[in-house]
């Protein structure tokens, strides 16, 4: 136990490794020959309030990485927990950054967030805070005008299958979510 770990292949100083991570219930290490956590940002005290609160200033954070607000509804929506206001407030102000990620990246953050036997869930969060529009615009258009009851209806059933077929080990595909969500625009 040097104190030292790998992150993008870059030795550092499990502080510095910390300040880089995300959330503060994400920056906790665990040392096994002590057994001591090593807590830099009160990620344990986070997780026993099951509050997900962003390390920095969330403003800057989501500017360096826009994918962080996918990831904190991702990450709160699975653990059950929920966003501490300032990691919450900037979403609306910065949601249109993700504009410009690529949408290879923003696939991968898609299949995470609905593949996770969440993604009824976490469909419902990301309407809520407006960011299901930054991956789906046609579809969020089509949801928020008259005739999207149906296409609301069949895309929850679609995610309410697939988090089913997670949850028994059977096998599912994005083409199938993709069909779903795409469907009435398509």
């Amino acid at each position: 136990a040097s104190g030292r770990v790998l992150r993008d292949n870059v030795w550092g100083p499990m502080e510095e490794d910390a300040a880089r991570r995300d959330f503060s219930i994400n920056a906790m290490y665990y040392d096994p020959t002590t057994q001591v956590v090593v807590d830099y940002h009160n990620g344990i005290r986070d997780a026993k309030k099951r509050v997900m609160r962003m390390i920095g200033e969330p403003a800057v954070r989501y500017r360096e990485d826009p994918v962080r607000m996918l990831r904190a509804i991702r990450f709160a929506t699975k653990l059950g927990f929920s966003l501490d206001q300032a990691t919450l407030d900037a979403i609306p102000r910065l949601r249109q950054l993700l504009e410009d990620i690529a949408p290879a990246r923003l696939f991968d953050e898609m299949l995470k967030m609905f593949h996770g036997g969440m993604g009824l869930q976490t469909f419902e969060a990301l309407r809520h805070h407006g960011l299901f529009h930054c991956l789906f615009p046609q579809t969020d258009e089509l949801l928020d005008s008259p005739e999207g009851e149906f296409a609301g209806a069949l895309i929850a059933a679609a995610l309410a299958s697939t988090d089913a077929r997670l949850s028994e080990n059977k096998p599912i595909t994005p083409a199938f979510l993709l069909a779903a969500l795409l469907w009435h625009v398509v």
